[in-house]
């Protein structure tokens, strides 16, 4: 083989090689963009229903594509396309309004035109309180040894969807609220630990979420590892990873 072919043959695996990971990296932006997208769980607003160190698909198609759903969320148009609407007890993933470079992650509470008010911790749509039922405690697992013992409630919302809410300490700072009238085209939405969530019940930090400014919706755990622990840290794993939550359905 002469020099020359060499080198041909040299470049044209370097060329191939280039190929390949150009078109993997395009088929991945296509996924994120359009199909699914990995978010992580960071704090504890979530509680129980996701933990720190949870992470997540989120499904982009759910409610069709606003301008969040891009990389970078370049301002190419307005609105949404191929757009539906979530179903109140969605868990969403949407731009913070007040800052659109955050990603949040809390339930649709509250459709447009909803009264929604806190009573005494109990959740109250359009002057209904909703029903809320005892569940035990829940034992909170915070990392380096230290476990709280939480009283939790089952909350089942009108159209039927029930989850667990954590009840951290009695008349807790928004267990009793002004009335919020959700306004056209944005949602309320709250987190699961209700006495630990800064969300819709605070105006001047979320507040009422437009409806363009949703990403899509939280679908399955397909990672997890205890709160404090690394998930890079392979070497670890056989005692940080939470097994019985990989693969299991957001609900």
């Amino acid at each position: 083989m002469t020099a020359t072919s060499e080198q041909k043959k040299k470049e044209g695996g370097l060329g191939e090689t280039i190929k390949v990971i150009l078109q993997a990296f395009l088929i991945a932006i296509l996924i994120r963009t359009f199909l699914f997208q990995p978010f992580n769980i960071p704090s504890g607003s979530m509680k129980e229903t996701l933990l720190v160190g949870d992470y997540l698909f989120v499904s982009k198609f759910s409610y069709g594509y606003s301008r969040f759903s891009l990389p970078f969320s370049p301002p190419l148009f307005d609105g949404r396309l191929l757009g539906s609407t979530p179903n109140r007890g969605d868990v969403v993933v949407f731009k913070l309004p007040r800052d659109e470079s955050t990603d949040y992650i809390k339930r649709v509470i509250g459709l447009p035109g909803d009264e929604i008010q806190m009573i005494n911790g109990v959740l109250n749509i359009n002057g209904v309180p909703v029903k809320r039922e005892d569940a035990g405690y829940w034992m909170d697992d915070e990392g380096g040894g230290r476990v709280e013992r939480v009283k939790r409630w089952t909350e089942t919302l009108p159209n039927g969807v029930s989850y667990y809410t954590l009840d951290l300490v009695d008349n807790g700072f928004y267990d009793n609220t002004q009335v919020y009238k959700v306004p056209p085209d944005h949602y309320f939405m709250m987190g699961d630990n209700r006495d630990n969530s800064t969300d819709s019940r605070v105006l001047s930090q979320v507040g009422y979420v437009p409806y363009e400014n949703l990403i899509g919706r939280a679908q399955m755990i397909f990672f997890s590892v205890k709160e404090g622990d690394a998930a890079w840290q392979f070497w670890k794993w056989p005692w940080t990873v939470r097994w019985d939550r990989i693969l299991s359905f957001v609900r």
